[in-house]
């Protein structure tokens, strides 16, 4: 299969390598015919435009000689040549038709070629008194017909097109009226195009063109006889002129080529010719090959980059159906291969499954055993979590209990002194501590992280006087004095009444036990909202504070700084747990002007400020 691939991507590359060949070839030669079509079809457009333009420029003046040698003054001037009155006369008329026509200048002549009277009278150098009976456009106005004749100015040395027109008086030429036109404008917006337009004489020399460098050259070679008409006519005065190197083709189809040599080397361009015989002119429009060329070999590149791109994606396409072949001749081995294996595996499972059954067997006797010794740890665990319940009731009863040894006194004392009022009230706050005990029993069973208080709303105001009952007695033993604030508002939390009220029992009683003692035994309990949706609660006393070396084990369970006797080191791992329980946190932290600072963060309940803000 491998040769038959290798076979298959010799010949397509072969057929690709071919096909490239004939576009190189057959293709190069119709890209370039067509493209030399399409810029001979630019250039004839632009041709066309010029020659318009200079018929345009020669018919606004043709008709202006004879009119000027039709006028009376001038008839009477050639008449009388020696009149000077009448020759300065006509010199200020000349120069007024001048500038109002804005032709380059305008004179008369006499039979004998003398100018007598010129437009440029004032100027230096003048007309007046020249001797232009050498122009074709004198000789042939002097015969009574019509003069044209462009040519290099002998005496101003300007480029211009020459009408002349017969002076005829009592039936004969008495002189010859001249116009010379300037077409440097039509020429200078031929500069700065990606065309050069020239205009070239009989004799072939250019006497217009955009590029200045090839002014009074020849596209043809100068022979002797070229050179004998342009010297008896002076038409370029005393120019140098000089053959253009130029190398005359043709394309394949016909169109004309012409290579020229220059500074920038050499340039081949297409060439548009179309005649002007009513001026004696040949007016070419020459198109650098160079963008031809540019396009025929994108064209070119393209095409052989579209085959090779074809060839690449056919040879893809023979590479993925023969790898696609390789896989389906591998599945059908491996399929055959898996059923085999299959067969093999079927007769193993059947001996397996008799040693599964008697396996089973021994894992269910096993499993027996298990499910004992599992009971018996649950067992254990009951027992050990029953120790540290023990624990943690010892401690949490200590202040409600003190609370009501103190109630029972004072009942005691208020019967003994016929106070039954009173004493009732003291019996009634002891059955309230001891419900009270009764539930934080009930909630101290939740330490094993599965409380069975659901949470809800709970209003802090009332949380906190139920908690200062408890630690009344606390802090009048310490004697601290507890500072609240508690804002304008009503704050609800989301949180359990019994485990929120156990929370501030045990860090309220922490602050008290560490500032007994100390000059400053103020306790500050404050509420706030900390951020949307949270309220910050926070009791801050001027104790001696956290030191850092226990500040990591204070959440510790059993871990008490106090002394023998004062404390199990429950308090703040169970309150802890249960800020865990509300989803929120509780920390103590060293304040910085000194004591402690324990900050316990918890749920904002929104619907019941909602509510309370509504009524």
């Amino acid at each position: 299969m491998n040769r038959n691939r290798r076979r298959h991507l010799i010949i397509l590359g072969a057929v690709a390598f071919a096909l490239c060949l004939l576009i190189a070839s057959f293709g190069h030669r119709y890209a370039t015919a067509g493209y030399l079509d399409e810029a001979a079809a630019r250039g004839s457009n632009t041709l066309g435009l010029a020659v318009t333009a200079l018929r345009g420029q020669l018919a606004r003046y043709e008709k202006l000689p004879e009119l000027i040698a039709d006028d009376p003054d001038i008839k009477q001037l050639v008449a009388n040549p020696q009149d000077r009155t009448k020759v300065d006369e006509i010199n200020l008329f000349l120069k007024q038709i001048n500038s109002l026509l804005e032709s380059s200048d305008i004179y008369v002549m006499l039979t004998d070629g003398v100018t007598l009277a010129a437009s440029n009278f004032d100027q230096s150098p003048t007309f007046i008194g020249e001797n232009f009976s050498y122009r074709p456009y004198f000789s042939d106005a002097l015969d009574g017909g019509k003069g044209r004749f462009f040519a290099l100015g002998t005496t101003s040395f300007k480029r211009g097109y020459y009408f002349g027109a017969p002076i005829v008086t009592d039936q004969r030429v008495s002189g010859v009226v001249v116009f010379k036109v300037d077409i440097d404008a039509i020429e200078s917006s031929w500069r700065g195009s990606d065309y050069e337009i020239i205009v070239t004489d009989p004799e072939g020399i250019v006497f217009m063109s955009g590029r200045q460098d090839w002014l009074f050259t020849a596209i043809q070679p100068l022979t002797p006889d070229r050179l004998a008409r342009t010297v008896a006519t002076r038409r370029y005065a005393n120019a140098e002129l000089r053959e253009l190197p130029v190398v005359r083709s043709q394309s394949q189809d016909g169109h004309d080529l012409l290579t020229i040599t220059g500074a920038e080397g050499q340039r081949q361009y297409l060439a548009v010719t179309e005649l002007m015989p009513e001026a004696d002119w040949t007016v070419k429009v020459l198109l650098d090959t160079a963008s031809v060329r540019t396009q025929v070999l994108t064209t070119i590149a393209a095409l052989v980059l579209l085959v090779a791109l074809g060839a690449m994606g056919f040879a893809v396409w023979l590479e993925r159906r023969a790898r696609l072949a390789e896989r389906l001749q591998v599945q059908r081995e491996a399929q055959e291969e898996l059923e085999q294996r299959v067969a093999e595996r079927t007769a193993d499972l059947a001996d397996v499954n008799q040693l599964l059954q008697a396996e089973v067997a021994e894992r269910r006797a096993t499993e027996r055993v298990l499910r004992k010794t599992q009971s018996d740890l649950v067992q254990a665990g009951k027992l050990a979590a029953l120790g540290q319940m023990a624990a943690a009731l010892s401690h949490e009863f200590n202040q409600p209990l003190a609370a009501t040894r103190t109630y029972a006194d004072n009942a005691a004392q208020f019967i003994e002194r016929g106070r039954l009022d009173e004493a009732g009230d003291a019996v009634q706050r002891i059955a309230s501590l001891t419900e009270r005990m009764a539930s934080i029993s009930r909630h101290l069973r939740n330490f094993a992280r599965k409380p069975n208080e659901k949470l809800g709303p709970v209003l802090l105001d009332d949380i906190v006087n139920a908690t200062l009952e408890i630690v009344g007695w606390r802090l009048k033993a310490a004697d601290a004095a507890l500072t609240l604030d508690l804002g304008s508002e009503p704050l609800w939390v989301k949180a359990g009444t019994v485990r929120l009220q156990q929370v501030l029992v045990n860090v309220i009683s922490n602050a008290a036990d560490a500032i007994e003692g100390t000059k400053d035994r103020t306790i500050t309990l404050s509420a706030q909202r900390a951020e949307p949706d949270k309220i910050s609660i926070t009791v801050r006393d001027h104790g001696p504070g956290v030191p850092e070396a226990i500040a990591g084990r204070i959440f510790d369970p059993f871990f008490t700084t106090k002394g023998v006797g004062k404390g199990l080191g429950l308090g703040l791992s169970i309150s802890y747990n249960i800020a865990k329980d509300f989803g929120g946190t509780l920390s103590v932290e060293q304040h910085h002007e000194g004591g402690t600072i324990a900050t316990i963060i918890l749920q904002e309940d929104e619907a019941s400020s909602s509510r309370e803000a509504a009524e």
